[in-house]
């Protein structure tokens, strides 16, 4: 039973709110915060900001207004060690399904602001995909053209989507590698006087984490003493505003900063070399190619190195990518999450975390984007298109509607 509440009741709740009949509950009682109770035979559950069908209480104006105030949610025992609570805070509830949708808001209005952009103006980024997506998305709500330059490995359903918000997308030789693209891009901007993003040097980017990221999590789990926090790293945004917020308001919190084994920039301790404008003098020495896209490209970003890693940084995870593809495909098949490699990566980081940590200890992980980014990749290269042995056995147990391999297709039955 879902007990109607208040609007002012419901604010109450935080993260007390309702996905009743998750998974399976029966039934839930609603009461006010610290008097969750389980129904006699059912487990306790965690609920959602509001009951469904309440709406979110207003509306929007644009679509750059969707952006943030993403779900934290738990990891079941299926995955996570007993003992030991492991949630997932899931980025691809924003409306373009990525975190980068709050840098592309963050760029943009920063620009604006600062009177760098006008009614007209072309916006250029290049990235892996998820920020040009992103920007993409608030050029086309802003009125803005614009140009995105991305690398030939990341995969062509980006591109797609970046052309459907009516990007153009130049694509850069793969062995330029992510330093190639960013050049494309100055070049560009330098060439034609539009306007370049900088997302890997703007203190836009991890400024907005620590505004919003950072304490959307301290808000959710108030009542609850978080203990672990575990991030990877792309332009390092994330884990420079939003570890700043959380060790802010949790001192004790420890942060696990994870990047690809075969990608160990930070681990090798070698600095990038850099022009004036702080971007990317050359690639770095420790990089080699590896499959979490959107983690970690050639060289160390500025917004990662300006960060106080000292006092941000507890422990430095090296990811295999074979485990992030790996870890990926157990929280689809096991929990319902539909996330990318880099989210396969910051969760296998996470689960080992989990493994030793001490009992009663809380760990949230970082889900950046959403798998459907990756249907050309080696995170699907073993998902069929094609009926399997069993799908087939299964269309043959009744005898209509049948389409099976070398033969004509069976309609009704006779």
């Amino acid at each position: 039973l879902f007990l109607p509440l208040k609007s002012a009741d419901r604010r109450m709740f935080g993260l007390f709110s309702a996905m009743v009949l998750l998974f399976g509950a029966r039934s839930v009682r609603c009461l006010m915060p610290g008097a969750l109770k389980p129904s006699k035979g059912s487990a306790t559950r965690l609920l959602s900001v509001a009951g469904r069908g309440d709406g979110l209480g207003g509306l929007f104006s644009d679509v750059t207004g969707m952006v943030g105030n993403t779900p934290c949610v738990k990891i079941s025992d299926k995955l996570a060690p007993k003992g030991v609570e492991v949630y997932a805070k899931c980025e691809f509830f924003n409306p373009l399904s990525s975190v980068k949708d709050r840098l592309a808001v963050a760029i943009i209005e920063d620009a604006e602001a600062k009177g760098l952009l006008k009614p007209g103006d072309t916006v250029v980024e290049a990235t892996s995909g998820n920020t040009g997506i992103a920007v993409a998305m608030v050029c086309a709500q802003r009125g803005y053209d614009c140009v995105i330059c991305m690398a030939e490995p990341f995969s062509v359903e980006r591109r797609r989507l970046m052309r459907m918000l009516g990007a153009k997308v130049i694509v850069t030789p793969k062995a330029g590698k992510g330093t190639g693209m960013v050049r494309k891009a100055e070049e560009l901007c330098a060439t034609h006087g539009w306007f370049l993003c900088h997302q890997f040097e703007t203190e836009a980017n991890w400024k907005f984490h620590e505004l919003t990221t950072g304490p959307e999590i301290v808000n959710d789990f108030k009542g609850k003493k978080l203990t672990h926090w575990v991030t990877g790293y792309g332009t390092g945004g994330t884990f420079h505003g939003a570890g700043k917020a959380l060790k802010a308001a949790l001192p004790d919190l420890e942060i696990v900063l994870a990047e690809p084994s075969a990608a160990g920039l930070l681990a090798s301790g070698v600095p990038t070399e850099r022009n004036a404008d702080g971007s990317p003098a050359e690639s770095h020495p420790a990089f080699n190619p590896h499959p979490i896209q959107g983690w970690t490209p050639d060289f160390v970003p500025l917004v990662l190195e300006q960060a106080p890693m000292d006092h941000l940084m507890d422990t430095l995870f090296p990811i295999p990518g074979d485990k992030a593809v790996e870890t990926a495909k157990l929280l689809a098949q096991n929990e319902g999450l539909l996330t990318g490699i880099s989210g396969g990566g910051t969760m296998y980081a996470a689960l080992e975390t989990a493994k030793t940590a001490p009992e009663g200890s809380v760990i949230l992980a970082m889900l950046p984007d959403t798998g459907e980014r990756y249907l050309s990749t080696p995170l699907f290269a073993d998902i069929a298109g094609d009926m399997n042995e069993e799908e087939l056995d299964i269309a043959k147990s009744t005898p209509s509607f049948q389409l099976l391999p070398d033969q004509e297709p069976i309609l009704q039955a006779a």
